[in-house]
């Protein structure tokens, strides 16, 4: 889009009643097409909460649509008017274009279109006492999403995804995390890259791992950490393992063969931050 279009787009309100509207078709496109977010750079959250979280977090808002609830809610009102001084376009709709765009009978009341923000390799410096997690091939939204939000809980620095990933832009990832998106940075390597910044990490490079032979709750994990996870259905690939200094694995003693991904880095980010999570 031009600058002129996006000139004449900055800091206004518009109402919208026809489902056939070019940006209720957008937003739907969004919502449905990861090769839409892709290319526009744009993703959907839906809610009041992620749509003030955004905000606070002072990430970029293309559109916010607001339901009839939405304008006479005034935590609502003030997120739409600080969107539009940022130069949002604010799209007053009714439920029906509302539930159009989200593809939902009980749509949320706001619906928010972001721009996306990826981190490459060179853009990320550890900090001494943080920790960031590599996941390799992650492939399910829900546990991708849920990874986010455990590591914004631990106080962790980022998330790297590896390889072929689900897209963390995708509407069940973002609402996954429960607005912690707007607040752990996300990177995005191909195994090549991830390889030697594994190598010249200045700390801990720990991985948990079926050759593992060192209980998660042993290491001194010196920081900053690098924790890497494989796929939920085939682990950590063994030349990614070869890459990781510390394999650990989570004991289990019952007759469940795995743990969910998400459950399995859950429990190793509260363990390797322990010292920081003291009451």
């Amino acid at each position: 889009m031009s600058q002129t279009g996006k000139e004449k787009r900055q800091g206004a309100v518009k109402q919208i009643t026809s489902h056939s509207n070019p940006i209720v078709k957008e937003i739907k496109g969004l919502v449905a097409q990861r090769k839409h977010r892709s290319q526009s750079g744009l993703f959907v959250a839906e809610g009041l909460k992620l749509a003030t979280d955004a905000l606070e977090a002072g990430w970029q808002v293309r559109y916010l649509a607001l339901g009839p609830e939405a304008r006479e809610n005034p935590v609502a009102q003030k997120a739409a008017a600080t969107a539009k001084a940022r130069g949002a376009l604010i799209l007053e709709v009714s439920t029906a274009v509302m539930s159009a765009m989200t593809r939902k009978d009980n749509p949320q009341m706001v619906v928010g279109v972001y721009e996306q923000n990826i981190l490459t390799a060179k853009d990320i410096t550890p900090a001494a006492d943080g920790i960031w997690v590599a996941l390799d091939r992650v492939r399910d939204p829900g546990n991708l999403g849920t990874i986010v939000r455990t590591v914004d809980a631990v106080g962790g620095s980022g998330v790297i995804l590896v390889g072929d990933c689900t897209d963390p832009f995708a509407v069940e990832a973002v609402r996954a995390t429960m607005g912690s998106l707007f607040h752990v940075p996300l990177a995005k390597m191909t195994k090549d890259e991830f390889k030697p910044f594994a190598k010249a990490w200045p700390g801990t490079v720990a991985a948990t791992h079926l050759k593992g032979a060192v209980d998660y709750r042993k290491p001194e994990y010196a920081e900053p950490v690098l924790l890497v996870m494989g796929n939920e259905q085939k682990g950590l690939e063994d030349d990614m393992a070869d890459a990781c200094a510390t394999l650990i694995r989570i004991p289990q003693v019952g007759q469940a063969d795995s743990l969910n991904l998400a459950v399995a880095t859950g429990v190793a980010l509260y363990e390797i931050r322990r010292k920081h999570l003291e009451l």
